[in-house]
Order: structure tokens, then sequence, then C-alpha cells
């Protein structure tokens, strides 16, 4: 408030020698209207271009078809599994009949068979119109993963109650039931030559089966492996190795054959950090010597497999909780993270090349389409999106 002097003085003038300091502004550095709203804009950013929202509840599960280059389907919370298409919006079939959460989806190497795995212990087999097949039982318990058999209709699934199953899909018929873990088993696949059958467990090991006796070839445990419940799993190309992840913050590799531990990698978290987090995804490079491991350290980790040394340690902002290769000759890879962004990293150089933003809350599985143009992405948000990855090939 001016005082009653300045007012009887009338106006007060600045001069030159009251300038104590001359500072240039440019106009840029100004915030206006139009700054505040990229500001907003940013925050809001949705990259994806196709967004899917037929479920009402979280989404876990995700499968491309390796043969139809726009089908997807989609599983969640809400007990429902979608076949749907990616740029046809009008077009989407619900998989009715699960009567828990959808877990696990996966097409069949044809194309031809979707199997769904729900807590409710049932898998459902359809065909790619969304017509049911058959329903194939287990042991009643909730339902960790399901696989199929990489050159046949044999259809493999991992249990809560420690037990692996083995269905014939286009009969129906019951083929074996592997027992040995001593808890819920939560990563498993066939081998890629069909051979083996490798699956990890809460109980801390990996156990080798021969999938026509259903006999264990190998159990690996104690030192040098994990120490806490195997979280992930994978399975190099040639079929002679799989890597696992586990809650103990380590990754290890394991000669199928001998059933030996061949490299051990720790969390590569600060020992003054507390105590390791969990690994939440493991991968072979398909064309490369490298492998991958992504957890709640916030880490990519780019392992070099010939000096079982890390390449790079690629760092994130949030837990990493997915990741997919782009392609089976590719050197990009796509992390899902906890704060619902995907990051492309270029796996040579371990830089970022692009962060993709739409999802509210973390995501949960990625898949890529067969074409190699679409990544396909789930969250707890409740939606489904679809990113353009052509330039990443």
């Amino acid at each position: 408030m001016p005082s009653h002097e300045d007012e009887e003085q009338g106006d007060v003038f600045v001069d030159e020698s009251d300038i104590i300091h001359e500072v240039d502004v440019d106009d840029e550095d100004l915030p206006d209207a139009e700054d505040e709203d990229d500001i907003e804009n940013m925050e809001d950013q949705d990259d994806s271009i196709h967004i899917f929202t037929g479920h009402t509840g979280e989404l876990y599960a995700v499968a491309c078809s390796p043969t139809d280059p726009v089908l997807v389907a989609t599983g969640g919370g809400d007990d429902k599994g979608f076949l749907w298409k990616i740029g046809h919006a009008d077009w989407a079939f619900e998989l009715r009949g699960h009567t828990d959460s959808v877990s696990s989806l996966a097409f069949s190497h044809d194309g031809q068979l979707l199997a769904s795995g729900s807590f409710d212990g049932l898998v459902k087999v359809w065909d790619t119109a969304g017509n049911l097949k058959r329903t194939l039982e287990g042991p009643g318990a909730g339902i960790e993963w399901v696989r199929w058999h990489p050159k046949g209709h044999l259809i493999l699934a991992g249990f809560e109650d420690c037990t692996v199953w083995m269905w014939n899909a286009d009969s129906g018929n019951f083929l074996s039931v592997f027992s040995g873990h001593g808890a819920s088993v939560t990563c498993g696949d066939f081998t890629p030559d069909g051979k083996t059958i490798c699956t990890g467990s809460e109980d801390a090991t990996l156990r080798i089966w021969n999938p026509r006796s259903g006999e264990t070839i190998h159990v690996v445990r104690g030192h040098p492996y994990h120490t806490e419940g195997l979280t992930c799993l994978s399975i190099s190309s040639d079929s002679t190795l799989a890597i696992t992840g586990s809650r103990d913050g380590s990754v290890h590799i394991v000669n199928i054959t001998t059933g030996k531990v061949v490299s051990s990698w720790g969390s590569q978290t600060s020992p003054t950090e507390g105590d390791p987090e969990s690994i939440e995804c493991v991968s072979f490079a398909p064309n490369f010597p490298w492998a991958v491991s992504g957890g709640m350290d916030r880490k990519l980790t780019i392992w070099d497999l010939q000096s079982s040394s890390p390449r790079f340690i690629c760092d994130h902002e949030d837990g990493v909780a997915c990741l997919a290769w782009l392609g089976a000759s590719s050197k990009f890879l796509a992390t899902g993270c906890v704060d619902g962004r995907i990051c492309i990293w270029n796996c040579l150089s371990g830089e970022c090349v692009e962060t993709f933003k739409g999802h509210e809350h973390a995501i949960q599985s990625l898949a890529v389409s067969s074409s190699l143009e679409y990544l396909v992405s789930v969250s707890i948000d409740g939606t489904a999106r679809v990113f353009e990855i052509r330039n990443f090939r």
C-alpha cells in the first residue's frame, strides 16, 4: 500500500542512477498458458493407437496370435477372456465360462487354438472364432501358467498345489501329472525341441522332466542356486540352457542336460540399499549371446553369456514387471513397468530409444504381433493398449 508521503509527492520515477543490475529476459523463459497446457498434456500423454476396454477388472494376461497379425487374447480379474482384433473396435468375442481370474493365455504354435488358464483350476480350449472346444480339468487348484508343445496340440499347466499337468488338446485326454515340487509351480515350459520340460517353484527348485515318462531327470536346489521361490523361467532356442529368476534377487543359468548351474548373477542393487529386490522377468536373446533380467530393483540387466558379466544395466523409474523381444532377430527389447510406462531398449548400445505412455497403473504382460508391427500391453488399470513398433526391427 502506498504511504501518505508518496501520495503527496505524486508519481515516483526511477532514473539510470537507481539501476543496480540489468538482466536479459528471454520471452521463451516466461511461462504462459500454452506451457501450462503442454505440462498437462505430458501428464495425460497416450501413445497407444488402439485401446481395448471390454474388461471390467484388472488385466493379467495377453497373447498375440502367431499367424493372424491382428488377433489378440486378453484375460483378467473379471473372470473373463476376450478375443479381439487390433484396429477393429467393433469385433470382440467374450470367452465365457471361467469362474475366477484368467491368469494365463497361450495360442498353439500353429495359431489354430487358444488355451486359457484360470484360478478356478480349469483350462479351456478355444478356436480362433471364440468357440469353446473343450474344458480340461486338473487337480482343482489355481493355475499359474499354461504352455503349448512347440510341435503339437499338447497343453502343459502349472498349479498352485505343487503339480504340473499335461493333456492332449485335440482329444481332451489327460496324459500325465508331474509331481515332486513342494510348493506352487510358478513357471515352466517345454524346451523348444519339445523333448524336455522345465518347471520352477516357490520351493526354490528347478525340475527338469521327461515328458513321456513323467519322471524327474534333474532337481536343481541348494547352493549355488536360489534361496527363495522362483518367479520366472526362460529356455534357450537350442534347448540346452534354462535361465531362472527369483524373489531372492538372483539369476541363474542351468545346463538342462546335466542339471548343473553354469552361471550365477546376484542382485545389481547395492548392499546399502537393503534386501535384494525380486527378479520378475528373464529371457535369452533370440539371436545374440545375451540374457536379460528385470525386477523390482528398477533395473534391466543385459548379460553377456560369454563373459558372464553385465553388458549394460538399464535404469528405470520404477520396477520392471515384464519384458518382450520385438522379434526373433531383433536387438530391441520392451520392458513393462510398475509405473505404467513401456521402455524400448537397444540392447546393442544399452540406450532407451522410446518410452510409451498411456497406462495409469502397473503393466502385467506384453506380447508382440506376428507381423512385428504392434506391441500389446495389459495393465491393472483394466485396459489393453496397442503401440506401433514397426520402427524397431
